[in-house]
């Protein structure tokens, strides 16, 4: 994580705009977390093209394209998912970048296979996508948090990367 006083949302948002480039959200567990950090920042509109809570699976599918079959095949709470979901966004947004959250943050909903806390975070590109899977513990608050930070860092090394 970044260790100095400049929030990650906010080198997210100078870095997208000295590139000219642009980022969509699609979240689930974060439920608009990362939308409502940006759009905190003045002149967000120059680098964010909008989000998608789709916090229901349906409107993945609905919203996203996600197919239907690999969230019956792999589950909801899953790389492929959280990876068709950041390329839906991007897609759909017109973006550089999509960003996505799928996870658990409880308290309840937990099983064995995919405990409390669990969250995937995705982030695609015109050159692919990436995924990452976290594990932030319990208390809802906590794990929404947590999970938004962790997306943006990821946002924030995709970008750095180009």
């Amino acid at each position: 994580m970044t260790q100095d006083s400049t929030s990650i949302e906010r080198k997210v948002f100078e870095l997208l705009k000295s590139k000219g480039m642009t980022f969509a959200s699609a979240e689930s567990c974060t439920g608009g977390n990362i939308a409502h950090l940006i759009t905190l920042i003045p002149g967000s509109s120059e680098v964010f093209r909008g989000g998608a809570v789709t916090y229901a699976t349906p409107t993945k599918t609905k919203v996203l394209g996600v197919p239907k079959e690999m969230i019956d095949a792999y589950g909801v709470v899953s790389s492929r998912v959280v990876e068709s979901m950041a390329m839906g966004t991007r897609c759909l947004m017109e973006a550089d970048f999509g960003v996505a959250t799928t996870g658990v943050a409880g308290p309840s909903g937990g099983t064995a296979e995919t405990p409390v806390g669990t969250v995937w975070i995705g982030v695609a590109t015109k050159h692919g996508t990436h995924s990452k899977l976290c594990h932030f513990g319990k208390g809802r608050r906590h794990v929404i948090r947590q999970a938004t930070l962790e997306a943006y860092e990821m946002l924030y090394e995709a970008i750095r990367s180009l």
